[in-house]
Parts: structure tokens; C-alpha cells; sequence
């Protein structure tokens, strides 16, 4: 078909692939568009395990991932490589996902090229830009360069509307994550780690708490109070167990070891990929985490999540009941996890409570806005 639309897809993380990942198959069973994947690889081998399991080919690769890179690194590098694209390719729209570098620099490059912008996940915000860092600015940056906004709820486009983007401008689609989510979670999913097996065995016998830390502004002394406890929690509730996927992050290994590693019912894990991660989430009892995403995937699943952050983003499943902000403290902590495992009036409560992100056909309406544009 002549004239077809070219919609470049650039994104460089595993979370942006697996959220992008059904909006690349949405555009793609669109005649009249043609889509194009970049990525900058800003992740490397996190990135590439998504990429194999959504059987996404990028056509280009930007390979940025160097060892102990900075963000002013990552920004330049991956600017220059981006401009190089734009100028060979001329997509007729650029389309980004989240609050990464790659995104707010990707947008840059469209609009020093004059190419229209669109954000998927847009409108999100804490107030305060350096938490999450860099992540709230990359955002907010990328707004104000974004043509097309793709908000994931209501809440993200009365803070759009707050910003003075113009309402024509904001579409409310729902996020893809419980696309790709509903995708990838299965019933008779089989773990390969008998750590998990083992657990899973002993069935309603074992109250299984799944715990992911990685956020730079929690590095240290937060880190060590968080894993107090849930050290603590362990001592008190015997048939509770850890499992914990450790980010690669020295400082997140160094503290979860000293603190965690010795207990024999903590499974310090190596970082797991999509599909076996999201399946141990549906058949966990708690999820402790300091991560965005998975605020928006566990409501799906009726998986109570505790956040081990003072702000967050994402305030629609603080609203709805479903997650709880307990931000670092010990004291905090220790409490929540205590409450929500002794008290099965709470906790089914926060189980069974409404997920507000959507209903998994996010890709599909933002695929149709662009078509239509």
C-alpha cells in the first residue's frame, strides 16, 4: 500500500519493550501503517530476553549498554545515534513509552527533526522531580514535547489538563501492561527453579512474599530497614517465604546479602525474566516492591502490593485499594506486612479490590488513534 503511515517505536528498557510489545502488533495489523522498531539497548540482556519472548525484531539497534554508564552518558550517546535514524528513516511519527532516558531523549530527537511525537503512558506524576529520579522528569520533559498523549487512566489526564495540554490533544486508552500481562500469565505455567517448586508444593501450607528493590533513591540505609523487616516478618510468621529476584545493582546485592542471605526460607534469586516473573506474581500471597509496573500488574492478578516508596506516580491503585504506600522505615514496614498477613479481613479486601489500569485492549485504541490521525 502507498502512503502508508511510518510510526518509529524506539524504546530501550524491559519494562518500555513489554509494554510496547502489544502496541507493535496492534500497529502492525494496521494496513496503513508501517512500523519500525529502534532500540537503544540502554538494557541489554534485560531488554533481549523481552524481545525474544514478544518475537520483536528491532530494525535498528543502537547497542548503547556500557558497564557503569551515566545518564549524561546514555542521553548523548543515545541523542547522536537517534538523529543519525530519523534523518535516513523520516518516520511521520515517533513513539515513545514511559518516563526511561531513551524516552525523553527520543522525543528531543523527534523534535529537533520536526518529527510529531507520541507518548504512551502519559500524564503521570509525583510533584516532585526528583522521585522518582530521573524517571518524573523524563516524563514531564517528554510531555511537553509529545503531540499525541496516550494516558492510562483519568487521574493521568487531569494532570495533563493541570500542565495545559490541550484536551484534544490526551486520549485515555488504559495502560498495555495488562495487555501484555494477560498475554503471558498462564494457569498451568511450569517454574523451572525448584526453589519455587518446593513452595509451590506445600500449596496453601506456605504464604509465598515476592520482593523487588532496585530504585537509586532507595540504595543503603533504606534498603537495609526494608529487609529488616522482612527479616522480622519471617521470625514472626513461620510459614512465610521470600522469593527475590536481585537486581544486578552491587549495592542492592551487597545489603540483601548481609541482611537476607543466610535465612533458609529467603530465595535470593538472579533477575527473572518476563514470563516466568509475572507468573510467580499471580502465585504470590504479597508483593513488596519499590517498582512502578508492578503496581499496575498486580491489581490484575488480586495480588496485595506493598510499596516501599514515600510517593508514587501511579496514585489510582493507592485509591482503589490495591496497593499501599509504606515508604522505607523499618517501624512502617514491618507493621504493614504484619497487619496484612495477621489480618484476613485487610487483606482480602486490598485482594479483592478493583484494578484501575484497564481491561487489556489499551494497544488496540491507541493503534486506531494513530491510524485515524
Amino acid at each position: 500500500m502507498q502512503n502508508r503511515k511510518k510510526v518509529m517505536v524506539v524504546f530501550g528498557t524491559r519494562p518500555e519493550a513489554i509494554k510496547m510489545a502489544p502496541v507493535i502488533r496492534a500497529l502492525g495489523q494496521q494496513e496503513s501503517i508501517l512500523c519500525q522498531v529502534t532500540v537503544t539497548a540502554q538494557h541489554r540482556e534485560m531488554l533481549d530476553q523481552v524481545l525474544k519472548l514478544f518475537h520483536m525484531v528491532p530494525d535498528f539497534d543502537l547497542d548503547l549498554m556500557k558497564q557503569g554508564q551515566t545518564l549524561t552518558e546514555i542521553t548523548t550517546q543515545a541523542l547522536a545515534g537517534l538523529k543519525e535514524i530519523f534523518q535516513s528513516e523520516l518516520p511521520d511519527l515517533v513513539l515513545v513509552h514511559g518516563d526511561t532516558t531513551t524516552t525523553f531523549v527520543a522525543a528531543l530527537a523527534a523534535f529537533y527533526a520536526q518529527i510529531p511525537v507520541g507518548h504512551v503512558e502519559a500524564g503521570l506524576r509525583t510533584g516532585n522531580k526528583f522521585s522518582p529520579f530521573p524517571e518524573e522528569m523524563n516524563r514531564k520533559l517528554t510531555g511537553a514535547l509529545t503531540d499525541l498523549h496516550f494516558a492510562p487512566t483519568e487521574t493521568a489526564k487531569r494532570n495533563l489538563l493541570l500542565e495545559g495540554v490541550a484536551p484534544e490533544k490526551i486520549f485515555v486508552t488504559g495502560n498495555t501492561v495488562i495487555d501484555a500481562l494477560l498475554d503471558t500469565v498462564k494457569p498451568e505455567y511450569v517454574f523451572l527453579d525448584p526453589h519455587i517448586q518446593t513452595i509451590l508444593k506445600q500449596g496453601e501450607k506456605s504464604r509465598m512474599i515476592l520482593v523487588t528493590t532496585h530504585r537509586r533513591e532507595n540504595l543503603g540505609e533504606p534498603m537495609r530497614q526494608i529487609y529488616q523487616a522482612l527479616k522480622s516478618t519471617l521470625e514472626l510468621f513461620p510459614d512465610t517465604y521470600i522469593i527475590f529476584p536481585v537486581h544486578k545493582n552491587p549495592e542492592v546485592r551487597k545489603v540483601v546479602t548481609e541482611v537476607l542471605g543466610s535465612h533458609p526460607r529467603v530465595n535470593l534469586i538472579e533477575p527473572m525474566d518476563y514470563e516466568p516473573f509475572v507468573n510467580i506474581m499471580a502465585r504470590s500471597y504479597i508483593i513488596l516492591t519499590d517498582s512502578g509496573g508492578i503496581q499496575e500488574e498486580a491489581p490484575s492478578l488480586g495480588i496485595p502490593v506493598l510499596v516501599v516508596r514515600d510517593t508514587t506516580e501511579r496514585p489510582e491503585a493507592v485509591a482503589a485499594g490495591t496497593v499501599l504506600l509504606v515508604g522505607t522505615e523499618y517501624e512502617k514496614v514491618f507493621s504493614e506486612l504484619k497487619h496484612l498477613i495477621g489480618d484476613q479481613r485487610s487483606y482480602h479486601k486490598m485482594a479483592m479490590s478493583t484494578n484501575p489500569y484497564g481491561d487489556g485492549h489499551a494497544a488496540k485504541r491507541i493503534a486506531k488513534i494513530i491510524e485515524g490521525k
